[in-house]
Order: C-alpha cells, then sequence, then structure tokens
C-alpha cells in the first residue's frame, strides 16, 4: 500500500539496515490491503482509545525482506474503500487526523515505559507529516526513553489541519504555539515533527540546503535554518534488485553494459507497443511522470513541436491535471508517429520506457530526491534533469572534463524555463550522435551504485549517535 517515493523508501530502507546490523522495525496502519496481504500474524497488543482516538489492535507480522512490523488494526479508521488519503472519488478523508494521529501515537507508545512490548526501540524514525506528530508525542510523553528522527520527503505537503485537532488527538494545549505544533493558526503534523525531532534528514543534500530559504522553505524555512545543525541530507537508494536491465522481467529484452547492442530490441519494443515510427536512428526521449506543476513537463510540451523537428521522438507515460491530459493529447493527435502517450500507469510500460528510450526527460521544478534520474542511469539511459535537488545530487553533467574523468552520466539545465530544457536536449541529441561519446555516457551511468547499502550507512551513523546520547 504505497504512494510514490515516500512507499519506495518505508519499503526499502528497513531491509537495507537490517543487512547492516540494526534491527529495524515498522509500524504501519491496517489498511484493507495490508491485512488482506499479511501471511501469519498473531495479536500482541490492545491499544487504549485516548481522546478522539479510537482503540486498536496490534498485530506482529513480517513484510517481504524479513522486516518485523506491527500493524495497527483499526477498522473504522482503515477498513474502506479507496486511497491512503482520498475516497474513491479523490476526497480527503475528513478523519485523516485521527488516521495518522493513531500510528502516531502507537509508534511513540512503543517507545515509551508504558509499551505493551518486551522489544522497546531506542529511535523512532517518522517519515513526512504522516507520522510527524510521532515525535511531538515522544518529546512530550515526560522524560523521553527514545530519541526521534523526521525524514522530510516533500516540504510541500506540511499536513495542516483545525485547530481543535490539538485536543481531539491528546496533544497537550501548551504544544499550540510557535514553539511547537501550531502553524499560522492551525495544527501542521509536518511542523511538530520538525520541531520536536532530534534529528532532521531530507532526501537529498541538495534539498537540504534548498528548503532553508524560500521558496523552497514553503514557510518553514526559519526553522530548519535554525535547526541547520541537526538537519542532514541523505540520498535515497533504489531497488537494485527491481531495477536491473539484466534481470528485468518486464522489458523486451535484457542487456546490461556489456551487452548495450540489446537496449535497440526495447526501443523498437516500446515504438511498436505506442504507434511509433520504428526508427532507429533518431532518439526516443522518455517521461514517465505525474502532470503536475512540480514535475514541470508543460516544459517538455512547450517545446515539443521543436524536439521532433531535431528530429527526435517523444513518450511520455503519465496522469495527473486534466489541462495538461489534453495538451499531451493534442500533440499526440497532431503527430502520432513521432509522439506517443499513455494517460495512466502500467508497471511494465514503466520499466519498457526506461530500457527502450534513449534519454530520459525530468524537468522538475523541484525535485527533494527523484527515482527515475537513478533508474535511467542503471539503464543507460541518460537523463535531462533540472539541477535541483537529488537530481542535481545524481547526475553528473555531460562536459568535456566529466567526459575525460569518466564521470559524466546525463545533462543538466540550471532554470526551470523551456529555454533552458530544449538547450539540454539540444546536447544530448548532439551527444547521442557521436557514437562513442554515447556509449561512454550509458557506461558511465550504469556503473553508478544507487543501492540503499549507503544511505543505511548514514541513516545508522544518525541512530548510534543519538543512541548514545540517552546513556544507559
Amino acid at each position: 500500500m504505497k504512494t510514490g517515493g515516500l512507499g519506495d523508501v518505508a519499503a526499502a530502507l528497513p531491509v537495507a539496515l537490517r543487512r547492516i546490523g540494526v534491527d529495524a522495525r515498522v509500524i504501519l496502519p491496517g489498511y484493507r490491503p495490508v491485512l488482506a496481504a499479511l501471511g501469519d500474524s498473531r495479536d500482541v497488543a490492545k491499544i487504549d482509545a485516548i481522546a478522539q482516538l479510537p482503540a486498536a489492535r496490534l498485530l506482529e507480522a513480517e513484510l517481504p525482506g524479513a522486516v518485523p512490523a506491527w500493524i495497527v488494526d483499526c477498522p473504522s479508521l482503515y477498513d474502506r474503500d479507496g486511497g491512503p488519503y482520498q475516497d474513491a472519488s479523490g476526497a480527503e478523508w475528513n478523519d485523516n487526523p485521527l488516521r495518522f494521529g493513531l500510528i502516531s501515537r502507537c509508534a511513540a507508545l512503543l517507545a515509551s515505559r508504558n509499551s505493551p512490548l518486551a522489544w522497546r526501540p531506542q529511535i523512532v524514525h517518522a517519515n513526512d507529516w504522516q507520522t510527524g506528530l510521532a515525535p511531538a508525542y515522544v518529546a512530550l510523553a515526560g522524560e523521553p526513553v527514545a530519541r526521534s528522527v523526521m525524514t522530510i520527503h516533500n516540504l510541500a505537503f506540511p499536513g495542516i489541519f483545525a485547530p481543535h485537532w490539538v485536543a481531539d488527538l491528546a496533544l497537550p494545549a501548551a504544544s499550540f504555539t510557535v514553539e511547537g505544533v501550531e502553524y499560522h493558526g492551525r495544527l501542521s503534523f509536518l511542523k511538530a515533527g520538525l520541531f520536536y525531532a532530534d534529528a532532521t534528514t531530507t532526501v537529498s543534500p541538495t534539498y537540504a540546503d534548498e528548503i532553508q530559504r524560500e521558496p523552497m522553505g514553503m514557510g518553514l524555512h526559519g526553522l530548519l535554518a535554525a535547526r541547520r545543525g541537526r538537519l542532514v541530507g541523505i540520498l535515497n537508494g533504489i531497488d537494485a534488485m527491481t531495477w536491473n536491465p539484466a534481470s528485468d522481467p518486464l522489458i523486451a529484452e535484457r542487456y546490461d553494459a556489456t551487452r548495450l547492442d540489446r537496449k535497440a530490441v526495447n526501443k523498437r519494443a516500446l515504438q511498436v507497443r505506442l504507434g511509433l515510427d520504428p526508427r532507429a536512428d533518431v532518439p526516443l526521449l522518455g517521461s514517465v511522470t505525474r502532470l503536475t506543476a512540480q514535475k514541470g513537463i508543460d516544459l517538455l510540451l512547450d517545446v515539443a513541436n521543436d524536439v521532433l523537428a531535431l528530429p527526435a521522438q517523444i513518450v511520455i507515460v503519465a496522469t495527473g491535471d486534466r489541462a495538461l491530459e489534453q495538451r499531451l493529447r493534442a500533440l499526440t493527435a497532431a503527430s502520432p508517429k513521432r509522439i506517443a502517450s499513455f494517460i495512466g500507469f502500467d508497471e511494465t510500460l514503466a520499466h519498457l520506457v526506461e530500457a527502450g528510450a534513449d534519454a530520459f526527460v525530468m524537468p522538475s521544478r523541484f525535485e527533494p530526491c527523484g527515482l527515475n534520474q537513478m533508474y535511467s542511469q542503471r539503464y543507460g539511459t541518460p537523463p535531462i534533469v533540472h539541477s535541483t535537488g537529488g537530481l542535481a545530487d545524481s547526475v553528473v553533467d555531460c562536459a568535456s572534463h566529466t567526459l575525460s574523468d569518466g564521470t559524466a552520466t546525463g545533462f543538466k539545465f540550471h532554470e526551470p524555463t523551456s529555454v533552458a530544457l530544449m538547450s539540454a536536449i539540444e546536447r544530448c541529441v548532439a551527444a547521442y550522435r557521436d557514437a562513442k561519446v554515447w556509449r561512454s555516457l550509458q557506461r558511465n551511468g550504469m556503473a553508478r551504485d544507487f543501492s540503499w547499502t549507503a544511505a543505511a550507512r548514514e541513516y545508522a551513523k544518525i541512530y548510534a549517535r543519538l543512541a548514545r546520547s540517552l546513556g544507559g
């Protein structure tokens, strides 16, 4: 049960942590699909109601990767149709504060002297606004017996709710101040986590710097700048087993850095599937994205006709804003053999785009980390990216000196404009026409290690430092 990068991190990081000796365990809501997918589980504790938070059962189970987990089973909050945040029509659940407040309270309870379980964590690691109250509950419980880490995946979602939820969620009235959970007269789950956590991390070093000032700081830059000594940027990893062109079952032809000629089979398969002219002589630019202002796909749509004239082909797999969908459909209809689109998400097609495209376009206006640029490099598909957040940290721009030292892996542009994007695309197409340069770019990218091991070690250092501060 996941949406976006946060779900990927929650699944992958605990596995990587356990591999390096950290006793990492997961607590998650008992959504209907979660309960349906559980293997053996057992009832280990009862969580009492408090304020407006209902009672719940705590189930113990094991997640993929042999990660121990506790599932908060509360049918009144989690047993329903729709997604984790919205109903089937797309409307926000009006009891989201209770749904995510309960999971936060349960996490803090397990880290307290009143825990119903024998196992007790030294560290509570919360992610984004959804569990932002966990560090607050830990800190406000009196003398804390655990430390907390708050990870920001996207500061644009602060989890803001009406003031009455402070009492409803059993938070002390005194916490509703600027020096607490209050954010412009309302309760912010994310602000609570940032204020009370003992350490704050975010998903790339550049994003950690960007959010300490406007516009990336989203109104929380002052707090983050004041706590810069506790703020660390750690680049996310990727699932190197799932995203591996040498073993990927979802692509037309498997390949690696020594068999890059086989990549062409995937290009043709992608062209045929989406109705493009099956040309091997022109570069195919791909994108798998959300149609939102953040992702900057409108910049690519602005220059699409200029890109086609280079010549080049374009494939876009996306869903989101209806107006952008209409623009994309119109461009596709006008040049059906040169630009193709798929509105929606298809896991197989997402893999085939990574394997079949020659280059991958990510013009995000801001991007805390991003994953596709890392998938692309692993698949020998040089990315074209706006130099922001994790895109800046994970892609090395193609230039004479980076080609010489063997570090070049893609193309960066530094202003989020269609003109700057087009310039980067032109540089990409020029490199594509030089077979030796292009092969170097592909192999440089495929040699990069984007596994979770490095990130897990950085998190483990933070955990160890905070655990030492507990004493005992």
